[in-house]
């Protein structure tokens, strides 16, 4: 395991403050999608929707940041559910990076003046074609990435007791409780960013006292 050194402890800190902050930025300037291709590409021609999107795709990096380091947490004391739920939340974060792009190209459909309902169109065809594969693979390794992850957490007590039920109440509200109603989506970004704040602390306090300019191997790491 590579030494925790304090330059990846500020990283891992990072991760865990700036992810949670994108994805509350992204549900309070997410506008009302509807139904059909139509009313998104409708929707897609707002300045707020344009918020939302840019930093719902930029969060997939710091969120992917936070997964390591809460899998590095756990590699000691829950070795199989660190390597499986890191895995799993990796493919999640690829699978939103991918399918957040193609959110790219909705807002530039949107700002067109012309070739509305060829843009329509092409939407509709993205939405039933193997493209869909990628937004699958980021919802489901979204979630049970943190469920595994979060099973490591609370089984091998490390950080907070409350941090993994409070990953458990994240998932419900944001993956079940969105579909019931429209204040779901802030509620689940309040969850994450409480327990993702609660292990700042860990990640700080963890340590092998390593001295970068002493670790011989440092120039190779970096």
């Amino acid at each position: 395991m590579l030494p925790v050194t304090p330059s990846r402890r500020l990283a891992a800190q990072a991760g865990l403050v700036a992810a949670p902050a994108l994805f509350i930025v992204s549900a309070i300037t997410q506008p009302d999608l509807g139904d059909s291709a139509g009313d998104r590409l409708d929707a897609a021609g707002s300045t707020s929707a344009a918020v939302s999107s840019v930093t719902f795709l930029v969060g997939q990096l710091p969120l992917l940041v936070a997964f390591l380091a809460i899998g590095l947490l756990l590699v000691e004391r829950a070795p199989k559910l660190s390597a499986w739920g890191t895995a799993l939340a990796v493919v999640g974060c690829f699978g939103h990076a991918v399918f957040g792009g193609m959110s790219m190209l909705e807002l530039l459909m949107a700002r067109s003046e012309t070739g509305r309902s060829t843009h329509v169109a092409l939407i509709e065809r993205a939405e039933s074609s193997p493209v869909m594969a990628f937004a699958a693979a980021g919802l489901l390794g979204t979630v049970l990435g943190f469920l595994v992850l979060s099973i490591g957490l609370f089984r091998s007590r490390t950080g907070p007791v409350w941090v993994g039920p409070v990953l458990w109440a994240f998932l419900v509200v944001e993956f079940v409780g969105s579909n019931l109603s429209e204040y779901a989506m802030y509620a689940s970004s309040l969850l994450l960013a409480i327990a993702f704040l609660g292990l700042v602390p860990v990640v700080a306090g963890r340590s092998d006292d390593v001295d970068e300019t002493d670790d011989p191997s440092y120039a190779l790491q970096m």
